[in-house]
């Protein structure tokens, strides 16, 4: 069963269309990205399927649990690394972190850390075992690499591979690194002004020419 299907969503700021008719589907166990610049909109998608924006059309379906990683981490300065995973739980009333810190091992040393005083690397891991204590069956994340070093971006990948070979868990990643995005999931959607303007396999996405061009750093052909 599908565990995200969105169909013909659409999404107003006042006048403003930030969303225009997108289509997207998430399968169970799958890897999927949503590129796109700055401003596509890719955020305000995710932002409605955690319900935190409402359609002005369209529909948008989750089965099962969903868990949103948000951009820029959102992590609870204040509190310690700890209280942070037991947050993500809470709805569900899952206290456990031994989990998190099984798939997540480099946040045992930093559990009882004030997660402001933490890299944004470190940050980053926290937001993601925050929303993996909710046990979800679709993990949406917004931004993975944004703001870190390319070294602490590729533990954070691996991580995510892991969490889908060895848990089946789905994954929605929404990326401006389209070269990131391609190589982890094996589909992908284009989103551009608000609308996909392009979707498949990510391979074949890679090697067309405006995809290439527009986000991988390769030569659009003429005409």
């Amino acid at each position: 069963m599908t565990v995200i299907e969105v169909s013909e969503l659409t999404v107003r700021y006042g006048a403003a269309v930030a969303v225009d008719g997108v289509s997207l589907t998430v399968e169970p166990g799958e890897l999927v990205a949503l590129i796109g610049p700055n401003g596509a909109g890719k955020s305000t998608v995710v932002n409605t399927l955690s319900g935190l924006v409402a359609p002005a059309s369209g529909s948008v379906a989750v089965r099962g649990r969903l868990a949103h990683v948000p951009e820029g981490r959102q992590v609870f300065g204040e509190l310690t690394v700890e209280d942070n995973l037991r947050l993500g739980g809470w709805r569900y009333k899952e206290r456990d972190t031994a989990p998190i810190f099984a798939v997540l091992p480099k946040l045992v040393e930093l559990r009882h850390r004030r997660a402001g005083l933490l890299s944004g690397g470190e940050q980053q891991m926290v937001a993601v075992g925050r929303a993996l204590m909710s046990r979800p069956d679709v993990l949406v994340v917004d931004e993975l690499s944004l703001g870190l070093a390319p070294l602490v971006v590729a533990d954070l990948v691996a991580h995510l591979k892991e969490l889908n070979t060895t848990g089946g868990l789905a994954v929605l990643l929404i990326e401006q690194n389209a070269r990131l995005a391609l190589d982890l999931c094996s589909r992908a959607y284009v989103l551009e002004a608000g609308r996909i303007v392009a979707e498949g396999p990510s391979a074949e996405l890679a090697a067309s020419d405006r995809v290439s061009g527009a986000y991988l750093g390769g030569v659009v052909a003429d005409g």
